[in-house]
C-alpha cells in the first residue's frame, strides 16, 4: 500500500486529533482568559461547539472504519460464523440504506437554508456548519463498505485492536481460571 493510500486510510483519525487539539486548546485559552483576565473571547465558545460536532461526526466514521460501532451481537454470537458474517451484511446494508437517505436530507436541508442564517458570533453562514453531515455520513458509508470487503473479500478482521486485545485476554483469563479450577479440585 502506498504512502497516500495509508493517510487516506487514517484521514478520520488525522481529521479527529486535529479538531481535538484545537477546540480543547481554544477551551483552555477561553478558560484562562475568563478565570485569570476576566474577560471572554465571545466567538471560541461557538467555534469550539461547531468543531466539537465535527469531531463527532468523524469520529462516528473513524470507528464505522475501525469496526467499533456498538452493536447488539449476543444473537450472532449464538450462530454459525457464515450466518452471523451474512445477518452482519444485512444489518450493515440497511445501515448504508439509513446512510444514504441521511445524506440526501442534510443535503436537502443545507440547500434550503437562506444566505443569511449565520452563526451568531464568527458570522458563518450556517451551511458551511451543516456541511459536516453529509461528508461525515459518506465517508461512513464507504468506511462500512471498506470493513465489508476486508472482512467478506479479504477475509480480513478489520475490528479495533483494542477490542480484539480485550477479547484475547479475556480468554486467556478464562484459560487460566479452568486450569487452577482443575488443579484445585483433584
Amino acid at each position: 500500500m502506498s504512502a497516500f493510500w495509508k493517510h487516506l486510510d487514517h484521514l478520520e483519525s488525522y481529521i479527529c486529533r486535529t479538531l481535538l487539539a484545537v477546540f480543547v486548546t481554544l477551551l483552555f485559552v477561553q478558560i484562562v482568559a475568563r478565570q485569570v483576565f476576566g474577560f471572554s473571547i465571545t466567538w471560541i465558545e461557538e467555534l469550539s461547539v461547531i468543531l466539537f460536532v465535527w469531531f463527532a461526526y468523524f469520529g462516528a466514521s473513524y470507528a464505522a472504519r475501525m469496526a467499533a460501532h456498538n452493536r447488539v451481537t449476543f444473537h450472532l454470537n449464538m450462530m454459525p460464523r457464515r450466518t452471523a458474517r451474512i445477518l452482519e451484511a444485512i444489518g450493515d446494508l440497511f445501515w448504508i440504506a439509513f446512510n444514504i437517505v441521511f445524506i440526501w436530507q442534510s443535503i436537502q436541508f443545507i440547500g434550503r437554508l437562506k444566505p443569511f442564517v449565520k452563526a451568531q458570533t464568527l458570522g458563518w453562514e450556517m451551511r458551511w456548519v451543516y456541511t459536516a453531515l453529509p461528508i461525515a455520513f459518506a465517508l461512513m458509508t464507504i468506511r462500512i463498505l471498506q470493513v465489508n470487503y476486508l472482512k467478506l473479500v479479504k477475509g480480513i478482521d478489520p475490528r479495533d485492536p483494542d477490542k480484539v486485545e480485550v477479547e484475547q485476554a479475556l480468554e486467556l483469563a478464562e484459560d487460566e481460571q479452568r486450569a487452577y479450577e482443575r488443579e484445585h479440585t483433584k
